[in-house]
């Protein structure tokens, strides 16, 4: 069995990419973006036996900025992944080969310990990953996460709309009665509206500070990255925007990946012509899919049920949680509840990954 440690220097990286199915979230300039933002190292583990192979990308960061207080030098790493649904990728002959999968996943443990990881935390992909947990044995390590909403874009444009709640489509059709249209639009040309409406929406949702890190720099490398595979859409009435999104196009996967509404016009519900006229854009462009994704956290919430408003179809979204120094993780616990004056079992039955990390709201 081959093991590889590849860093964002090699070109191996994206070699490996364009022999197995994947995403922009794997590819090796998005996980350099979010390098920067998360202020750590990007790195993937490669696994392979002939023709099966594992590959996981990740994000190494110190454990150094915890805010603990202690005297004594926290010298630990944790591996996190990055901002979306970067996954673990298998090619097609390790998907049907499940004591490949289960030993691929004992060697990235063992890899990941000696590099003196504490713990990981990988966000699997809904759809790419879609039936991991079908071809690994230890399924102890996957926590569940609630759902993602998803169109297929094969359907027809007629069952593509009658999978839509009632609901949603009287206000579709009530934005355009109103006069609302959605277009996409030219990226540089009104980023700066966008920006400033998803600003704007983060605010009054009191976002986690974690979205207010996505700023126009951030937006600018984006479509660096991604160039024509990054869209912005916008839905405007009377010349004034009342809606935007970005959405990327990668391998017949459209995603939603930021999008905001202006307070101004909210009771209008411009994102539902948003989300209306983008499935239909995808589907004319010949993509298979138009992953809108699912709640905060994966929970149910309202941007949950918006979203579940567009389609009745679901995938399963799942994280993989690994312990890798359990000595070192109940320390690192042990010293955050004691800053934050909890109890330990507050914060380890917060299920919260990694419970050091855990912060009141």
């Amino acid at each position: 069995m081959n093991i590889q440690v590849i860093d964002l220097e090699s070109n191996y990286w994206r070699e490996i990419l364009q022999n197995i199915k994947h995403d922009f979230y794997q590819i090796p300039e998005y996980f350099a973006l979010e390098a920067m933002r998360n202020k750590a190292v990007a790195e993937a583990i490669f696994i392979s036996e002939n023709d099966k192979i594992l590959f996981a990308p990740y994000l190494l960061r110190n454990c150094d900025d915890l805010g603990v207080e202690t005297s004594i030098p926290i010298e630990s790493i944790d591996i996190v992944s990055p901002y979306g649904y970067p996954g673990i990728l298998l090619s097609d002959a390790a998907k049907i080969t499940p004591d490949f999968v289960e030993t691929a996943i004992k060697k990235l443990n063992f890899v990941l310990k000696d590099k003196g990881v504490c713990s990981a935390f990988f966000r699997l992909h809904p759809i790419i990953n879609h039936n991991f947990n079908e071809v690994l044995h230890n399924q102890d390590i996957l926590t569940f996460n609630g759902k993602t909403v998803y169109i297929n874009l094969h359907l027809s444009e007629e069952q593509i709309w009658n999978q839509t709640k009632r609901d949603r489509r009287k206000k579709i059709n009530n934005c355009v009665q109103v006069g609302l249209t959605a277009r996409m639009v030219n990226f540089d040309e009104y980023l700066e509206q966008f920006i400033a409406i998803y600003q704007e929406t983060m605010q009054r949702v009191a976002a986690a500070e974690i979205y207010y890190s996505f700023n126009a720099q951030y937006f600018k490398k984006m479509k660096d990255v991604l160039k024509e595979k990054l869209h912005l859409c916008i839905v405007e009435i009377d010349n004034q925007v009342a809606s935007a999104g970005l959405y990327t196009e990668y391998s017949g996967i459209v995603q939603s990946v930021f999008r905001g509404t202006s307070s101004k016009f909210i009771t209008l519900s411009p994102g539902s012509l948003e989300i209306n006229y983008v499935r239909f854009w995808a589907k004319n462009r010949s993509n298979h899919i138009f992953h809108l994704g699912g709640g905060l956290g994966g929970a149910t919430t309202n941007l949950y049920n918006f979203k579940a408003s567009f389609s009745k179809l679901r995938h399963n979204f799942l994280t993989m949680r690994l312990i890798l120094d359990e000595e070192k993780y109940l320390e690192l616990v042990n010293l955050q509840a004691k800053t934050l004056n909890l109890d330990l079992k507050t914060i380890l039955n917060s299920h919260f990954f990694p419970a050091y990390r855990y912060q009141e709201i």
